[in-house]
């Protein structure tokens, strides 16, 4: 049972995803993937609340595969990320392809610890 609930999460993360990441991409004129960049942070920080919340006994494992596995499965996006790095340094724009990654990684990291630690506090 617990595969379903992973797959009713994906079901609304993967059109969220999409949809974000053309109305974020719409609202800048630049060849940096804003829209990806923002949605694997979002997610970020939301697996490091719902870590948060299930370390506290908030959540429960149903919640988690919904939630975490399902919707911030479906939701973030490493492939994407990945795919977009590489075509910036395709095209020539290897010092965006640097701040892709390493943005990506330090405010996605910073995200899922902020998460973490702010659910901590609160459902501790």
């Amino acid at each position: 049972m617990t595969w379903l609930l992973v797959v009713l999460g994906g079901a609304v993360g993967a059109p969220l995803r999409y949809l974000t990441d053309r109305a974020v991409q719409a609202r800048h004129d630049s060849p940096f993937p804003w829209g990806t960049f923002v949605i694997n942070v979002v997610g970020s920080l939301a697996i490091g609340m719902l870590a948060g919340m299930a370390s506290a006994g908030a959540v429960g494992p149903r919640t988690m595969a919904l939630l975490g596995t399902g919707l911030c499965g479906a939701l973030t996006t490493y492939s994407t990320f990945s795919y977009e790095t590489l075509r910036l340094a395709e095209r020539g724009r290897g010092g965006l392809a640097a701040a892709n990654v390493a943005a990506s990684l330090s405010v996605g990291l910073g995200a899922v610890f902020l998460g973490l630690t702010v659910a901590r506090a609160v459902f501790a």
